[in-house]
């Protein structure tokens, strides 16, 4: 299974001043124990990270013994365009492919394999959590117009799983159709394909603010 990691945060939210995949948590960059819990899932033999040419150097280095298993691609102006370089980067045998947002650190293998052999049977697949908290639907002026049911309302996470030459296309119509989106599987929507959701776990949080950080440090302790 192929393997791609978006990977050109800025990290601004976090005031880091750098790639916040650069960023220390328990003595490792967050790109580190990203590497550590892909490389651990039995399914990934293929693993490209996506970045811009100038944090290159110092991401490989903070990834230690995954920086020479690990294939580099050069990202795009957004992380739409970043993709689809690394969707043309993939090798010609790929066929299959997760993509997974660098900043969460904390999946665990073992759904990364869940969402590997759910490819088997889904032409794409995202895990994602159940929301527990009452949504609203507020207008430009601040007032509630709704309040949807949360029973069908699921949180996105990553990784999301898709066919290659499937998501390859749906970039393409993408570029020619002027869509710009935050997530692949949204361009499955678009293009009213079907999309599986696998359920993940609230743990898999993306690193975004120094509170995510905090948090992340409950989950994980260097030996």
């Amino acid at each position: 299974m192929h393997f791609l990691i978006p990977a050109a945060g800025s990290g601004s939210r976090m005031k880091a001043g750098k790639n916040k995949l650069l960023i220390d948590l328990e003595g490792e960059s967050l790109i580190y124990w990203t590497l550590k819990s892909v490389f651990s899932a039995s399914s990934i033999n293929w693993v490209g990270i996506i970045g811009q040419p100038k944090d290159k150097e110092l991401l490989l280095n903070s990834a230690k013994e995954f920086a020479d298993i690990v294939h580099w691609i050069n990202g795009g102006e957004t992380r739409q365009q970043s993709v689809f370089n690394g969707l043309k980067e993939l090798p010609k045998d790929a066929e299959k492919v997760l993509i997974h947002d660098g900043a969460r650190c904390l999946i665990n293998p073992e759904l990364i394999d869940q969402c590997a052999k759910q490819l088997d049977e889904n032409t794409a697949v995202i895990l994602a959590t159940k929301v527990t908290d009452t949504i609203k639907i507020v207008d430009n002026e601040g007032f509630i117009k709704e309040t949807p049911d949360r029973n069908y309302l699921w949180a996105a996470q990553t990784p999301q799983g898709f066919l290659v030459d499937r998501l390859k296309k749906a970039h393409s119509m993408a570029i020619d159709k002027n869509w710009n989106v935050t997530d692949d599987a949204s361009l499955f929507e678009m293009l009213d394909w079907k999309v599986k959701i696998i359920e993940g776990t609230y743990s898999n949080i993306k690193i975004t603010s120094p509170l995510d950080l905090k948090i992340a440090k409950l989950f994980v302790k260097k030996p």
